[in-house]
């Protein structure tokens, strides 16, 4: 172990060319990472808006062939639930956009009152919620209108070419649906698990860089600081370990993969989103253990404070120990790991226990407000609760996984 770990620290670092940096970068396409997403996604935006164009400018002939691989490429989205949505959204925008022009034309005529009405009508839709990111397209779907309506020499013709808007605009969409749903359909299985990673990890740094000044009693005022405000930094990394676990669920909606094999019985994220939402009330509870720790740095150090701070750091090395192992979950895996984190919990609820009887012991004055052994001693139930309830949410999930599937199966889902 000691070689290896020698070794590793021998290893030269990675070279930072930019021809060194594209190599790396396509290297790690050949993995299930962000990489190969790109990629994917890339090549099937263009093999959209191929088909796309060869249909409306070859097949058609149509007068602004461009509608329909920029409706194809805008649509391609990371799941195929997502490109349903917004294709639906974006022919909404269009449709009332041309057809907005479309009637103010034939009532004020091609000049710039009518423009100056279709703006602001196109404008003031275009906040309608339901159509959501895709509300700005009404207003330019009016303005490309207004220039056709324009350019045309008869009202025949000028209906005629608003109607074909329309059409291309479905026809791109259509075949960036077809296409994202049918070539490599993205399933995020994975994401569910690299944003718990993420949080957990996050936590444990954290946690890990308290405990042992908490066990030395090193509580100066400049380093409590700055643990309440990584504290504070860890909101963003909760959001986006919420939004990675969305995605992975929202992956398998109308998703053709799931009718295989190997993804038929893994269809709930329900463990992997209480995971989160257990690790969600972690970030809060430890924030709160910041301020007070960083309220009262300055503490009378008398023995009965110094025995009671390293017992707490004690505990906070418990739960570090917990967050360390939630950072490195794997559903292949899982089985054997929720059996180590049952253990680990439960030598975090004898950690708060001695920790109970040291504060007990002591004559602290638990029931004072204006102190914060009250306040701490609280966090810490809170805290071991919340990490003894993600790992019963994980052993049932398993469990129940066992009783129903041969797969290792729980809460969550693979490529």
């Amino acid at each position: 172990m000691a070689e290896a770990a020698a070794g590793a620290q021998r290893a030269p670092a990675a070279a930072q060319s930019r021809p060194a940096r594209v190599r790396q970068w396509f290297g790690r396409a050949g993995s299930d990472g962000h990489e190969r997403h790109t990629l994917a996604l890339i090549g099937k935006s263009t093999l959209a808006a191929a088909v796309s164009w060869v249909i409306a400018h070859d097949v058609m002939a149509a007068q602004s062939p461009a509608f329909a691989p920029f409706s194809a490429v805008l649509i391609m989205q990371v799941t195929v639930y997502q490109s349903l949505v917004q294709a639906l959204r974006y022919v909404g925008a269009v449709a009332v956009g041309v057809g907005l022009q479309g009637v103010l034309g034939l009532l004020a005529g091609p000049h710039l009152l009518t423009f100056v009405l279709v703006t602001l009508a196109a404008l003031a839709i275009g906040r309608w919620r339901p159509l959501g990111s895709q509300g700005s397209q009404v207003a330019t779907a009016a303005f490309f209108a207004f220039s056709t309506y324009v350019a045309a020499t008869s009202d025949a013709q000028r209906w005629s070419q608003l109607g074909q808007i329309i059409v291309l605009v479905l026809i791109g969409c259509g075949i960036g649906v077809v296409v994202n749903t049918l070539v490599l359909p993205p399933l995020r299985y994975r994401s569910a698990e690299y944003g718990i990673h993420t949080l957990a990890r996050s936590l444990c740094d954290l946690v890990g860089d308290m405990y042992p000044a908490l066990r030395e009693g090193k509580l100066e005022g400049e380093r409590t600081q700055h643990w309440r405000r990584r504290a504070a930094h860890l909101t963003p990394i909760v959001q986006q370990a919420q939004s990675s676990v969305h995605t992975a669920w929202e992956s398998t909606l109308y998703n053709p993969r799931r009718l295989r094999r190997r993804h038929r019985h893994r269809t709930s994220f329900d463990g992997y989103q209480a995971v989160v939402d257990a690790l969600e009330r972690v970030t809060h509870q430890v924030g709160s253990l910041t301020r007070s720790l960083d309220q009262w740095h300055d503490a009378a150090a008398n023995r009965d404070h110094l025995d009671f701070v390293r017992a707490y750091g004690d505990f906070l090395a418990s739960l570090a120990h917990i967050a360390e192992l939630l950072s490195q979950i794997d559903e292949d895996q899982l089985r054997d790991q929720t059996q180590e984190l049952c253990e680990a919990a439960a030598e975090a609820q004898q950690c708060r226990a001695r920790l109970e009887d040291e504060a007990h012991a002591g004559a602290l004055p638990l029931g004072d407000p204006a102190q914060p052994y009250g306040i701490l001693m609280a966090e810490a139930s809170r805290l071991t609760d919340e990490f003894q309830h993600t790992c019963d949410v994980l052993k049932h999930g398993v469990d129940e996984a066992g009783a129903t599937s041969t797969a290792p199966a729980v809460g969550s889902e693979h490529d």
